[in-house]
């Protein structure tokens, strides 16, 4: 009887790695051959397959995972073929994940037989927030019993060591620690951040880094090793699947292969280094174990060369299917919206008082979360105990708890782009940016990861989310809390914007942006909130039904002219938003019947349509913003105005707002000087219709 030799993880599973190692192997090599053919940009897993094919193998059909653009063996270990991955490689139509948009290795999936993958970025370390937002949600969705899973779910966030000294991965940690969530942050460390070295990059590495996050538990493994990674990686996954506490992994890895494609390691490696590297090539030490347990070389020989073969195979193959259509390109930067058309009552008879603009949205709020236990609402101060700092959430924490309303710490890039992972498990956050001029931080997290994960999954994850945003200047709120943000944002392709004027549209709009499964925007200026600001009276109105919703891209006139007057040609066109409705309502009553205005209500998507039409009745018009002038969205309105209308026009379209001014100053009489006021749309009014 011949004698069996034990072995620490079956043969099986060994045998199953080193045939995907080869795998990987031999797709470096062949890309490598065929550099005037893999001409996009592109990374490769060499050095760290083991960890990740560990990684790979414990992962479950409930689970996510959120690979990076060297982790092509993660997504080997986790089913996908090698010609799937070299669609993707050469840009082509049937690239499972982005459809020819996006590099190498940034995955995207839903395929239920798999662990899912929301979309992935470039951007070292941002993929941190919106995975730590996956767990939260599935952390939230088990505790209201939203959902039953066969297996508690576990997400893993893989990370190369030099990202992990960004900020906002900070904030990752954070908050997977203070609401001790289920994932495995797997940090693989190969010591180099392109030419970057540790010693110059980092104090300790991440195991130690994370020593400083309470209740982050940690371990350190050889990557290189196959056998010791799939027994931490194991004992990881079966501490978070079973604890529910989250996980940092540190792999120490090795980079055999290039930084990318572009960036070759001649470049900046000397061959001591390289040879270094080599010498723990995860495929040779896996080969060793194997010949050590048994494993015929002839055996591993022949395995290594079928490997090979699969793969030129797979790659001919790839390289001969089809490109995108150019018609494709635009595909996929919204997903529909169910919200099309003005549905419910505006104005229910049995209501006679008006309410402000404040409490339309608690009111919006407490109906949809009512309704709908997939809302969740959070952001600094917007739980129970104040409410909000303008009180803009007040009562919903005693309300709906804790858990469904809730504080975080001052993180706008997590409170932003945690939402990704939020909606990709099926529910609908609603956070708060405290002010308009804290949204910088979070910025990153909007457009890097928000605004272009609908376009860049190929429409598999369009992120449904209300981001509102207090806004806007008034009473001295200085420098720090008066800004406007509206054009930076609207030069963000991929999210919408609304920015409301009255309490109905704001109600109506909240609801919209609720049932749109796309990033909304929620502009809020914090001097209509309570029309307590003079002449606001008008963003008081009466309280539409609960069934009442106001789709985006519907814009508003608020002010008719005159028809006699109109045919006289002596009108103009307003075109204003937010607090310019109130200023251009009390300048035209100067101008009796020579004034029409135009609300927008959205910014994202824009009423074109009816702008250009009045804009043809009246041939002058004025675009009324708050922010500073120059470069703004106000200025490139009146340009798009002007080129499309331009032979019905009287006379240039002119644009009115704040003085070009770094900031807002303290100072009433500074802050009355640079924004508009009514008094200074007067004089703009006076001057067009003298054209």
């Amino acid at each position: 009887m011949e004698n069996q030799i034990t072995t620490p993880v079956s043969l099986e599973i060994l045998k199953k790695a080193f045939q995907q190692m080869m795998h990987a192997k031999a797709m470096a090599d062949i890309y490598e051959e065929n550099r005037n053919i893999t001409t996009y940009v592109h990374s490769t897993s060499r050095g760290h397959e083991a960890i990740q094919l560990a990684a790979a193998y414990h992962l479950k059909k409930e689970d996510w995972v959120s690979p990076y653009y060297r982790d092509e063996s993660i997504l080997l270990g986790i089913g996908f073929q090698p010609y799937e991955l070299m669609l993707q490689l050469l840009a082509k139509k049937e690239d499972p994940f982005s459809g020819g948009k996006s590099y190498y290795s940034h995955p995207s999936s839903r395929d239920e037989s798999k662990p899912k993958i929301i979309h992935q970025s470039s951007a070292t370390g941002m993929q941190a927030i919106p995975t730590t937002g996956v767990a939260q949600g599935l952390k939230y969705i088990q505790e209201f019993h939203l959902q039953e899973f066969e297996n508690n779910p576990v997400v893993l966030c893989s990370l190369g060591d030099n990202s992990v000294t960004e900020g906002e991965v900070a904030e990752a940690f954070q908050f997977a620690a203070l609401h001790q969530l289920p994932i495995i942050f797997l940090v693989q460390d190969n010591e180099w951040g392109i030419s970057v070295t540790k010693e110059e990059a980092r104090t300790s590495d991440a195991y130690d880094y994370a020593a400083g996050f309470v209740g982050l538990h940690r371990m350190r493994v050889d990557g290189t090793d196959f056998i010791e990674s799939y027994q931490a990686m194991k004992e990881a996954f079966d501490f978070v699947r079973s604890e529910k506490k989250p996980m940092l992994v540190c792999a120490k890895t090795v980079l055999i292969g290039h930084h990318t494609s572009g960036v070759r390691r001649e470049f900046y490696r000397d061959e001591a280094d390289l040879e270094k590297h080599r010498a723990k090539d995860p495929g040779m030490i896996l080969r060793n174990h194997l010949l050590n347990y048994g494993v015929d070389e002839e055996e591993l020989q022949s395995i290594t060369k079928e490997c090979r073969l699969d793969i030129e195979a797979a790659f001919q193959k790839a390289n001969q299917a089809e490109d995108p259509s150019p018609n494709s390109v635009a595909d996929h930067i919204f997903a529909p919206t169910p919200i099309t058309e003005e549905t419910g009552n505006r104005t229910p008879v049995e209501t006679k008082e008006k309410i402000v603009m404040v409490d339309a949205a608690i009111h919006a709020l407490q109906e949809l979360m009512y309704k709908h236990p997939e809302a969740v609402l959070y952001g600094q101060d917007v739980g129970a105990r104040i409410g909000g700092v303008f009180r803009e959430t007040v009562t919903l924490g005693q309300k709906f708890g804790n858990k469904r309303v809730f504080n975080t710490a001052i993180q706008e890039a997590y409170i932003i782009g945690s939402t990704v992972g939020m909606s990709a498990v099926g529910l609908k956050p609603i956070v708060e940016v405290q002010f308009a001029d804290y949204i910088y931080p979070g910025i990153n997290q909007l457009i890097t990861e928000i605004s272009k994960s609908c376009y860049l999954s190929n429409g598999k994850f369009p992120v449904s989310n209300i981001i509102r945003v207090p806004i806007g200047a008034y009473g001295g709120g200085g420098p720090y809390h008066s800004g406007s943000v509206e054009s930076i944002l609207a030069n963000i392709k991929g999210i919408k914007i609304a920015y409301p004027s009255n309490a109905a549209d704001f109600k109506g709009l909240l609801k919209a942006a609720y049932y749109d499964p796309n990033p909304c925007v929620m502009l809020e200026h914090k001097g209509l909130y309570w029309s307590k600001v003079p002449g606001t009276e008008d963003a008081k109105t009466i309280e539409p039904a609960e069934d009442y919703i106001l789709p985006f891209g519907k814009a508003n006139v608020v002010l008719d002219a005159d028809s006699s007057e109109t045919e006289k040609g002596r009108t103009l066109l307003i075109v204003t938003y937010g607090m310019g409705v109130h200023w251009s309502k009390a300048a035209a009553k100067k101008f009796k019947g020579r004034v029409e205005v135009i609300d927008l209500r959205t910014l994202i998507p824009l009423d074109e349509d009816l702008i250009f039409e009045r804009l043809k009745v009246h041939g002058k018009a004025l675009v009324i913003t708050e922010e500073q002038t120059q470069n703004s969205f106000a200025e490139a309105l009146a340009f798009r105005m002007s080129k499309s209308c331009f032979k019905y026009l009287d006379a240039p379209v002119e644009v009115l707002g704040a003085l070009n001014l770094p900031a807002v100053p303290i100072n009433l009489v500074l802050e009355k000087q640079m924004l508009p006021t009514v008094e200074k749309v007067e004089q703009k009014i006076e001057e067009l219709l003298a054209w």
